[in-house]
């Protein structure tokens, strides 16, 4: 097998393709993936960032995503206890939405439906009036989820199949496939240097995401087996509105619902809308009427007017949802289809249309599962019992934290904080032996600094600063203008003549 040769590529790096590169790689397959921009730049860093099994989904009767989805809440907070963690989400009751019956009833089926090892059941609350919420709203009730930093949860995805030989190439857009002389030929582009370079594979999965449908009209020039319904969702950043540790989950005239996430310390993320979006998913953006939605939809529960001049930043993300002819988009089934086509028993196409976040390595596991017979020598399913990089740490984040610290007496508890809930223990790989922050190199920002940008390109594939600060560390919230600035042009005099972490092609 030549340089340029793979037994499967893969077109997508969200997490999806991630997740089947990872599986693959781990399988003992050669796996390249090719990411048009950055690892999770579209779908997969927009949303609510939540692993859960989707309480909600069950008033649409989809007992089984609810099911795989709450067995998988339990393996990925083992398998990645840095960047997931639990969390506990209060539910208001409104009388005239959902009689607390139903609600009940749901809950006991959340608690029950798939093993729960970790995290405590649901419970009636009632309320004071002495916390943040209205005191017209006197009852309500708590249950568990957990929380995910997902551009995160993407990128040591990454990282965890290129430890398996997966060659992950960002900025690589595919211009077109087809099946020639007994192999795939994949056709790629290098954005960075304007070359294109074609690779050969036995197989070749599109998990392109919101592009799915797109990639087979103008890469593959065939018809795709199934249609996408494009959902936008939108979230809003503002001051933090309460002081609780716990996420509140509010209920909708409309029948949506609507988180209100504790984030980065100082800061509630309030999420999601669901829209029909028709356009380009590169140009999705919050529109002002979404804005004042979620606004109204806060002013409705929490004391306090939230205003849309409080919001400091916002994101929307479009979801490719498999069209199930649903009447409204929060209808529309997050379930996942895998559709698989070969030719005469070969060189086999696997389609990913729909998905969720949780559910990201138990579908990586089913198009295993689907491409087995075509690589009979492949390794069994090991995913499950897998640790993402920085993960394995026995004991809890808080003590991992505390070692920080001892460690590195300079650093005061929130940096630390966030630096384990992006690291865990690679935190020690780039701040080395620094006696002081003026130690780590160039300064950005009080809590940015060169010697983890460094880190972040030499290993994360990070080429610009919105890799680094909207994906990587989330930072991009806390820098004025001058900082990314600043930023910019250290990373673009660093991007001179350097490659991405993982062997490169050869032209």
């Amino acid at each position: 097998m030549s340089v340029n040769d793979f037994d499967l590529v893969v077109i997508g790096g969200g997490i999806n393709g991630v997740g089947i590169a990872a599986d693959a790689a781990g399988r003992g397959l050669k796996v390249a993936l090719f990411e048009a921009q950055d690892l999770a730049s579209a779908t997969s860093s927009n949303s609510s960032k939540l692993i859960h099994g989707g309480l909600r989904y069950l008033e649409h009767y989809e007992f089984r995503l609810v099911k795989e989805a709450l067995a998988e809440r339990e393996v990925l907070l083992k398998m990645a206890p840095h960047i997931i963690s639990p969390m506990r989400f209060r539910l208001p009751h409104r009388p005239h939405l959902r009689p607390a019956w139903m609600i009940r009833i749901g809950l006991f089926l959340y608690d029950h439906l798939a093993k729960r090892a970790t995290l405590p059941g649901s419970h009636g609350l009632k309320f004071d009036g002495t916390g943040p919420l209205l005191d017209d709203i006197t009852k309500g009730f708590e249950y568990s989820d957990a929380w995910v930093d997902d551009a995160r949860l993407v990128t040591l995805n990454a990282r965890l199949a290129a430890s398996h030989g997966a060659h992950i190439h960002t900025r690589t857009p595919c211009i077109g496939a087809e099946r020639q002389h007994g192999r795939w030929r994949v056709t790629v582009k290098d954005e960075l240097s304007g070359e294109q370079r074609q690779v050969t594979a036995k197989a070749l999965v599109n998990a392109a995401g919101p592009w799915v449908k797109q990639f087979f009209d103008n890469g593959l020039h065939s018809r795709s087996p199934r249609n996408i319904r494009l959902v936008k969702g939108s979230h809003i950043v503002v001051p933090r509105i309460h002081n609780e540790p716990q996420s509140y989950i509010l209920q909708n005239e409309d029948n949506r619902i609507v988180f209100v996430i504790p984030y980065l310390d100082k800061y509630s993320l309030i999420g999601t809308t669901d829209v029909e979006y028709q356009g380009d998913p590169r140009d999705v953006a919050i529109t002002p009427d979404e804005v004042d939605y979620l606004c109204k939809v806060v002013n409705r529960h929490f004391k306090g007017e939230l205003t849309p001049e409080q919001v400091v930043w916002s994101y929307s993300g479009v979801r490719p949802l498999c069209d199930d002819e649903s009447d409204s988009p929060q209808a529309i089934t997050r379930d996942y289809t895998l559709e698989l086509e070969d030719k005469a028993g070969a060189l086999p196409l696997l389609s990913v249309f729909g998905g969720k976040l949780t559910t990201y390595r138990k579908l990586a596991e089913s198009a295993l599962g689907k491409l087995t017979p075509y690589f009979p020598r492949m390794g069994p399913a090991w995913t499950r019992n897998a640790t993402l990089l920085g993960g394995e740490f026995s004991g809890s984040r808080a003590a991992l934290q505390a070692k920080l610290m001892h460690d590195y007496p300079w650093l005061d508890a929130g940096w630390a904080g966030l630096i384990i809930a992006r690291y865990g223990l690679n935190a020690w790989d780039w701040l080395g032996q620094a006696k002081a922050p003026e130690e780590l190199g160039q300064y950005f920002h009080p809590r940015l600094w060169q010697a983890e940008v460094d880190y972040l390109m030499d290993h994360e594939w990070a080429l610009y600063p919105e890799d680094v600060l909207w994906r990587r560390t989330k930072m991009g919230i806390e820098l004025d203008a001058g900082q990314v600035a600043q930023l910019e042009t250290y990373m673009a005099h660093r991007r001179n003549g350097r490659q991405q972490p993982t062997q490169a092609l050869r032209a």
